[in-house]
């Protein structure tokens, strides 16, 4: 063994992987953030917000409004602070883009959601040492390993990213 760590599978994270890079983070940039209620990032920026973590919500089309009392931002590029995590709800094809600006402003952690996989994303922002986390989402992930995941409305069917058919 020469010293390397082993590289991080990302179809099968280690509850030890996840859980460190939740506890050392104080601030999320949430790209694709959604003024919306019922929108899966409007209600993952929620709890996170309520679990004490400043969340920045990053969306051009809201820019110069408020998410949850957060000014959006058009870019990452345009936020002036220290950013821990960079998490990406957007299509998976547009990740290795939001991969290079979350190295550019020194994010410590690429975060992909649920179904957004870039195995390019991963490689660019793990080249220039960030962590990866892809297909999760930190509020479901948080919740899991703080045994609340049953308070939350997994598999509810009231918070979804598809039209409901009546």
């Amino acid at each position: 063994m020469d010293g390397t760590p082993p590289a991080v599978e990302h179809d099968n994270y280690r509850d030890a992987y996840i859980r460190k890079i939740l506890y050392e983070a104080k601030s999320i940039a949430m790209v694709g953030a959604s003024p919306n209620w019922n929108r899966p990032s409007f209600f993952a920026m929620k709890y996170l917000q309520r679990k004490g973590y400043r969340v920045i919500p990053v969306n051009p089309r809201a820019h110069g409004e408020s998410i949850l009392g957060e000014p959006v931002f058009k870019s990452l590029a345009d936020i002036q602070e220290k950013v821990d995590i960079v998490d990406v709800f957007r299509k998976s094809e547009e990740c290795p883009a939001y991969a290079e600006e979350a190295v550019r402003i020194g994010a410590k952690v690429l975060w992909l959601q649920l179904g957004v996989w870039n195995d390019e994303a991963a490689r660019i922002a793990e080249d220039a040492g960030l962590k990866v986390v892809m297909n999760r989402c930190p509020k479901i992930e948080f919740a899991r390993l703080s045994g609340e995941l049953g308070w939350n409305g997994i598999n509810s069917g009231v918070i979804s990213s598809k039209k409901r058919k009546i």
